[in-house]
């Protein structure tokens, strides 16, 4: 009798601890891995965005000629320049067209074709690339950076710029994000990440995303306290 009854506790038990792990899983897995503001219009998977919007693994970002959009994630801040189109891949951003302005403690990376820009280490870093027509501009603002492409890897330091060719940009490949973006694009002149516009409204982006960063992962993110 106490053995039946022990045997129908243990059942419960297990029954009700499953029940909570998976009620955990799809709940984590409901989560927004990240939050987008626009400034002005954008489109997130094709739809217009009104202000802001939870961002997922996966989701496809575009911005025009005429707004910026800022991506806030735990311990890091993206900015996506006027005409680009970036998808948010969680741990790292795949850059299709234009470019993005990063600041990171979580070794963000940022993919251009056959060409990917990560932080050296998880220290607090801030960078920017940008690709137009299969040319990677890379600038490390604060931290080195890791740039490998199909020659190998190479650092660049706190301070340099540099240039990559992405050698998978295929006239195939041109055409299809050609066709994916639908011709909103309006090829950006000047330098974009000099213009005092881009620089005054990153700014702003980047002090939000890094209070909102706080507010989330718990522990205080700063480029001097990362």
């Amino acid at each position: 009798m106490f053995a039946m009854m022990m045997r129908s506790l243990y059942l419960k038990m297990l029954s009700c601890t499953t029940v909570v792990i998976l009620s955990a899983a799809l709940f984590a897995a409901d989560q927004p891995a990240a939050m987008l503001y626009s400034h002005g219009t954008a489109l997130l998977n094709g739809n217009s965005i009104a202000r802001s919007s939870a961002l997922f693994s996966g989701d496809l970002v575009q911005t025009n000629a005429d707004s910026v959009v800022n991506i806030n994630a735990t311990g890091s801040s993206v900015l996506v320049l006027n005409d680009s189109l970036v998808q948010y891949e969680g741990s790292d951003l795949k850059l299709e067209h234009g470019g993005v302005s990063i600041s990171t403690s979580k070794l963000l990376a940022t993919r251009v074709g056959s060409v990917t820009v990560s932080p050296v280490s998880g220290v607090w870093t801030e960078f920017e690339v940008r690709d137009v027509d299969g040319r990677v501009q890379i600038a490390a603002r604060k931290g080195d950076l890791s740039v490998s492409d199909d020659a190998g890897t190479s650092t660049l330091a706190q301070g340099q710029e540099t240039t990559r060719d992405d050698s998978q940009q295929t006239e195939k490949q041109k055409k299809k994000k050609e066709k994916r973006v639908a011709g909103a694009y309006v090829p950006a002149t000047g330098a974009v990440f000099d213009s005092p516009w881009v620089i005054g409204i990153g700014a702003g982006l980047v002090a939000g995303g890094v209070v909102w960063a706080v507010v989330q992962g718990g522990t205080p993110v700063s480029p001097a306290a990362p």
